[in-house]
């Protein structure tokens, strides 16, 4: 509704080539012409929704579109506001679908559905701030860069990008040990490896990770890392950390003895 509508007239506008007829423009529908009018292979009008298939707007007004979504989303402070503007990218950027989930039990129903949920969310944020080299691979790729900095830092600092290093080695070390494999072989060859060149534990094959379709979304990558170096700073600062100790399993009953009662 309000500006909202307008917003979505004109990415709908910028897809198909069309023009926004509107008051504000100065425009009028009844001197509306041809020319202004937009254009699409093939145009589906449901009940509560339209699919519009290859518009024939022009590329560079669709991503200039795209790249003033993405400033939108980037400012606003509203969870709601940001939800709208990310449908309104997915739909400008990539497509709409709608994903059925069936299976012969509801039980592994429910576990589709988890799955094509996170692959959602997965993909969402891929929209959002695109993708990297999967299988902990971008990780490696940075380790070169964070140890740059240990040329300039000190003390604890120093000690604490060393760290950060051995961090960014665990994801693909635990993904090699995973399938039964020397994780630190797989990291030493990565690391000497090109730019997004990585380990494919199923084929047990070192690949181009993009190429191979094994990504990661970029947003998911750096919340990870950022997230940990949180509670690791958390930890760092608290004086005392509460656990639970698990209480050794008692002892099996000793079975009962042979003989005549």
């Amino acid at each position: 509704f309000g500006d909202r509508r307008k917003a979505m007239l004109q990415d709908i506008a910028a897809l198909t080539g069309g023009t926004v007829i509107t008051e504000e423009l100065g425009l009028d529908i009844k001197e509306t012409t041809l020319e202004q009018l937009g254009r699409a292979r093939q145009i589906k009008i449901q009940k509560e929704n339209t699919i519009i298939v290859d518009g024939a707007g022009d590329d560079a007004d669709i991503k200039g579109r795209i790249a003033s979504i993405r400033a939108q989303i980037e400012e606003t402070t509203s969870d709601f506001d940001r939800e709208k503007l990310q449908e309104r990218l997915a739909k400008l950027s990539g497509g709409v679908a709608v994903i059925k989930v069936g299976a012969a039990t509801e039980t592994e129903m429910k576990e589709k559905k988890l799955r094509i949920e996170d692959a959602l969310a997965a993909t969402k944020a891929a929209v959002e701030e695109g993708i990297v080299a999967g299988g902990g691979t971008a990780f490696v790729n940075v380790i070169e860069d964070v140890r740059k900095l240990l040329a300039t830092s000190v003390g604890d600092v120093k000690t604490g990008v060393q760290i950060v290093i051995k961090a960014l080695e665990e994801p693909i070390r635990q993904i090699a040990t995973n399938a039964g494999l020397d994780g630190s072989v797989i990291v030493e060859k990565v690391k000497n490896s090109p730019i997004g060149q990585g380990f494919d534990v199923l084929k047990e094959a070192y690949v181009d990770m993009t190429e191979a379709g094994i990504v990661d979304p970029a947003k998911v990558t750096r919340s990870a890392l950022q997230n940990a170096a949180s509670v690791a700073a958390m930890l760092l600062t608290t004086e005392a950390v509460v656990a639970d100790i698990p209480e050794p399993e008692p002892p099996m009953p000793a079975g009962g003895g042979g003989g005549m009662y």
